[in-house]
């Protein structure tokens, strides 16, 4: 058996390791004759012979003399008007993308480039990156560059409703998920970062023997090593017949908890294995949304990763690969909250890394009353946190609730110091605590939030890197009855979490582990 700090990262989803691209970074001159003058996007590597069709998008008014140069080239051409693509095989890259061609283009290196673009001598835009990545689109988002699959739609917050849902939380209803999947007559699709749960699967191969169409999505390299027994689970399915993918990048993980289940679709905040879904251990929160509407919205979303180039089946995945041995929870723990089902006025689909701060930060900054926060850690200055700092400054009544396990308790513990000081100081409406699971759970992971009567439930962790750079999904669901059930849920948790002793911490060896580990990559910790 491994030690419990191995354990612990080998459970948990980590932050991103070091980026393999940087753009964007060097300051441009922008003359004022020419402000719409701009690289808009660049595909490097589009994954074609002799990379043909590599193209770079530049916008600029009609009738502007431009020119593309990377140190090396020199091209110069009259711009159409708008953005086009400019590259030197038209044929190929008309195939690529839907923008006017432009030809000739550069040669873009996949090993890192600098491309400046100019008029009249003038440069007015600069695009730095560091290596490509292959069949993907470097493209501007909120005014910084990042990396994009250039056959995955970039999908909006789609709204849908009204429709029954039912909300669960977990550990106290831990059949709500396998009532899911035995529903299902004709489809059942589930995405998930690990699946482990020998219950889950026989769900999966019940489902497939009575003629349901069953895929199955799990990330490609869980932090510490693919666990053994979701290697033995993904074995059982494939042999039974079922469709198993692994999603590798562009998603840094394929961290979304969900299901398709016909016209059903549930969404939690947990992973597909026993601590999870199977009750054993954290606190989570789920809905399972009655919804043709929903049910659709996602299932495009499963295609779209199913269907990425870095997407590959289990069978090939597998080959050569070594699993690692993980600590399995058993704990028991009661059921003091029953499963509830309302009629939600509107129901939006939220995912990451396409649309989620942004559309969690506007349900925070439209609150005008009160916000209720779980999380097991949170970005102590990211956009999450200063949206709740707003909220309290503005009178609406904040609280935030932390994990308290061993492995997030001392930064959790500074950061709710340091805001309940700043709550102090400024007279403003905010408290956090570390939860204290007083044998009702084992250990924090939900991700939600209560804002007035919106509720949000998924797998979004409140850091940079869920938000931009993995696949997650939540739900949000504006009902009054769905907020009560929620904020009852959250208060309860709340009551409970009194500041008392510290818990005990691991030995010397283990946090000197953890601290080395740390020292390579920020961890993001996934029960």
């Amino acid at each position: 058996m491994f030690h419990r700090v191995v354990l612990a990262i080998i459970l948990f989803a980590a932050v991103a390791p070091a980026p393999i691209a940087a753009a964007g970074d060097h300051p441009t001159e922008t003359p004022p004759d020419h402000p719409d003058v701009r690289i808009v996007a660049a595909v490097p590597d589009p994954a074609t012979p002799d990379d043909s069709g590599e193209f770079v998008v530049v916008r600029a008014p009609e009738g502007t003399r431009l020119t593309l140069d990377d140190g090396e080239q020199q091209v110069t051409f009259v711009a159409p008007g708008g953005a086009v693509a400019v590259t030197s095989s038209p044929t190929a890259t008309a195939n690529l993308t839907a923008h006017p061609v432009v030809s000739p283009g550069l040669a873009l290196a996949n090993g890192g480039e600098t491309v400046t673009l100019s008029v009249d001598g003038v440069v007015t835009d600069r695009l730095v990156y560091d290596r490509s990545r292959e069949g993907e689109r470097l493209e501007r988002r909120d005014g910084a560059w990042t990396w994009w699959p250039r056959t995955l739609p970039r999908r909006p917050v789609t709204t849908h409703g009204p429709a029954n849902a039912t909300l669960f939380v977990l550990p106290d209803s831990p059949t709500i998920p396998l009532e899911t999947l035995r529903s299902a007559d004709e489809r059942l699709l589930l995405a998930g970062y690990v699946v482990s749960s020998s219950r889950v699967a026989d769900e999966l191969v019940a489902a497939h023997e009575r003629g349901v169409r069953v895929e199955v999505l799990v990330d490609d390299a869980p932090v510490g090593g693919f666990p053994r027994a979701s290697a033995r689970v993904l074995d059982r399915l494939v042999a039974a017949g079922i469709t198993v993918h692994v999603v590798g990048d562009p998603h840094s993980f394929h961290h979304a908890k969900y299901a398709v289940s016909d016209d059903d679709t549930l969404v939690t905040t947990e992973n597909w294995k026993p601590a999870g879904v199977g009750g054993q251990k954290s606190r989570g929160w789920g809905v399972v949304v009655a919804s043709p509407a929903v049910a659709t919205d996602l299932a495009a979303t499963f295609a779209d990763d199913e269907n990425l180039p870095a997407t590959h089946p289990w069978e090939r995945y597998r080959i050569g690969r070594e699993f690692v041995v993980t600590e399995r929870a058993n704990g028991t723990y009661p059921s003091r909250v029953s499963p509830r089902t309302v009629h939600a006025d509107r129901i939006a689909v939220i995912r990451a890394p396409d649309n989620a701060e942004p559309a969690v930060v506007s349900r925070l900054d439209a609150a005008d009353r009160r916000i209720d926060v779980i999380q097991p850690s949170v970005e102590a200055g990211g956009p999450f946190v200063l949206a709740l700092k707003r909220a309290a400054t503005r009178g609406v009544r904040v609280r935030l609730l932390l994990g308290s396990a061993w492995y997030v308790d001392d930064e959790n513990r500074e950061l709710a110091e340091r805001l309940n000081r700043w709550a102090d100081r400024t007279g403003n409406p905010l408290s956090v605590r570390l939860a204290r699971p007083a044998g009702r759970y084992g250990a924090i992971h939900a991700k939600g939030v209560v804002a007035d009567d919106t509720i949000i439930v998924g797998s979004l962790n409140w850091n940079r890197h869920s938000a931009h750079e993995n696949r997650e999904v939540s739900v949000a669901l504006t009902d009054s009855a769905a907020a009560t059930y929620y904020r009852d849920v959250f208060e309860a948790d709340w009551n409970a979490s009194n500041d008392g002793p510290r818990p005990v911490l691991v030995g010397a060896a283990a946090v000197a582990v953890l601290v080395g580990l740390a020292a390579l990559r920020r961890v993001e910790f996934e029960e």
